[in-house]
């Protein structure tokens, strides 16, 4: 997979390139996908799943952060093998019934896009979360949803010259819930708890 340029900038930042390597990882996507995100801003993990999935649809609730993702599509539209559509709108309106793979960037109305995810039957749900009670509740999320299958927590740093020597500065550790609703139909019985009884 090419390296992603992104020339245009928006306050929160693109997912960073060593999280994206992992995500697309658990997405395993290929040109039969109809890949889905929630929270484009910069259109980092948009770019990079448009090179692998057939369709893509990035939803932004922000014009200003859509604007930016557009732009940085524009500029690696070298890379882009995909039909992209961008949809200002926030989640879960505006959500596609036919993603096989959805990426949830950010923690608003999560529950909501979990709730669509299950309705629909999504195959692949991975969502990244930095700050650990949101990562807690995120969790119990996907379980009540019977949906998890993993959680993986992972710090990366970057070396830096200090003295003649190398020394490293970190990013915020990133936590990466990872589950499917394929199996499930919104008919199923629900257990007391909140779970899918199995």
């Amino acid at each position: 997979m090419s390296r992603v340029s992104l020339p245009h900038d928006a306050k929160a930042g693109p997912t960073k390139p060593e999280v994206r390597a992992v995500l697309q990882r658990k997405l395993d996507l290929d040109s039969a996908d109809h890949f889905v995100e929630v929270g484009s801003c910069t259109g980092a993990v948009t770019i990079e799943a448009a090179q692998r999935a057939g369709r893509v649809t990035a939803l932004e609730r922000k014009n200003d952060r859509l604007a930016v993702t557009e732009d940085n599509l524009a500029a690696n539209e070298a890379l882009v093998a995909a039909d992209v559509d961008l949809v200002q709108a926030e989640a879960p309106e505006g959500l596609p019934r036919d993603a096989d793979a959805l990426f949830l960037g950010g923690s608003r109305n999560y529950e909501a896009v979990l709730d669509h995810a299950v309705e629909t039957g999504v195959d692949r749900v991975v969502m990244n979360v930095s700050r650990l009670e949101v990562a807690g509740a995120a969790t119990q999320a996907f379980r009540d949803r019977d949906m998890l299958e993993e959680v993986v927590q992972f710090q990366v740093s970057h070396g830096y010259d200090l003295a003649g020597a190398t020394s490293f500065d970190s990013d915020n550790p990133v936590y990466m819930l990872v589950g499917s609703a394929a199996d499930q139909s919104p008919d199923d019985p629900v257990a007391s708890d909140g779970g899918r009884p199995r």
